[in-house]
């Protein structure tokens, strides 16, 4: 039997283990996010009216709120972009009467604000529940094939270890739109799809590498060959990580703020799934007693297949 202790002897190793811990006190703190404040669920979801106009004079976000607030029930939310001249208003499903009303009139002519209407629509709450369950078979679906995927591909000890990766880089992202209220609308849910294939793609690139080594080292230990897939895989990743980071955050910064909540979401993805490619998917093998015996066994016995 070969040496599969799991005591960190190296710096890499030290640092791997305690980026382990580290990443599931973050999945505690996001966990407790979710089940403490929920998800701010959008329009999308929860069904509602959204209005938009924009006004000739820059006005303050805070200051619009006030005016606002003599109109509309509470409860409705306000966002604004172009340096205070667009604005957005949504109002959940049960202010969905306000349709009917006058209130952007009134306030044109009462605040003596020069407002043009853009655009207005409603969401009825039936949709959103059609949403929400779609939604949630598209996660389901996605996260079921992956499971197939990794099954076939990696001896089952590397495969969780992508698993375990795939769900922490999702909670955290959860965690953060619970703890900040970010509003979760159809474009995150996209964004927790592009997530998952992102994280997957660092997993395998490791779990690929480790692979490899351990088929050429049959007598090598584990600690070692994590740690030498790493070196020989942490450039393309910072690299691969730096590029796409550099376009989401072109994104946030320039696409508008219907798509900022998409950049925040692949933002942190990328962070953490690049995070976790070594924390998580390359740690766990290793607690779960990965050595190369396990592949050379299994090449083995494809060999004495007739």
């Amino acid at each position: 039997m070969k040496n599969t202790t799991i005591k960190p002897t190296s710096p890499i190793s030290k640092f791997r283990f305690a980026s382990l811990y580290f990443a599931v006190a973050l999945i505690v703190i996001s966990l407790a996010g979710l089940f403490t404040h929920g998800l701010n669920l959008g329009l999308d979801f929860t069904g509602g009216y959204l209005t938009e106009f924009s006004t000739e004079q820059s006005v303050e976000q805070k200051n619009m709120q006030a005016l606002l607030s003599d109109y509309l029930p509470e409860g409705f939310q306000l966002s604004s972009a172009d340096n205070g001249t667009h604005w957005i208003v949504r109002q959940i499903d049960t202010n969905a009467d306000q349709q009917t009303s006058t209130w952007l009139t009134e306030l044109s002519q009462q605040s003596g604000l020069s407002i043009t209407p853009q655009d207005a629509m409603y969401i009825g709450s039936q949709v959103g529940d059609e949403l929400i369950d779609q939604g949630g078979l598209a996660l389901l679906t996605a996260v079921i094939v992956i499971l197939v995927y990794l099954s076939l591909r990696f001896e089952w000890r590397l495969a969780a270890g992508s698993v375990v990766a795939l769900v922490h880089d999702v909670v955290i992202v959860l965690g953060i739109f619970a703890w900040f209220n970010i509003a979760f609308d159809l474009t995150i849910l996209a964004s927790l799809l592009a997530i998952i294939g992102y994280s997957l793609n660092d997993s395998i690139i490791v779990g690929d590498k480790i692979r490899d080594i351990m088929m050429r080292n049959k007598d090598g230990d584990i600690d070692s060959i994590i740690n030498q897939a790493i070196r020989s895989t942490l450039v393309r990743t910072l690299i691969t990580s730096g590029t796409t980071l550099a376009t989401v955050l072109a994104i946030g910064l320039f696409a508008g703020e219907s798509l900022q909540g998409f950049a925040i979401a692949l933002f942190f993805g990328i962070l953490v799934g690049t995070y976790s490619s070594i924390a998580i998917s390359a740690t766990i093998p290793q607690l779960l007693g990965l050595s190369p015996d396990h592949y050379h066994k299994k090449a083995q016995e494809i060999c004495t297949l007739p």
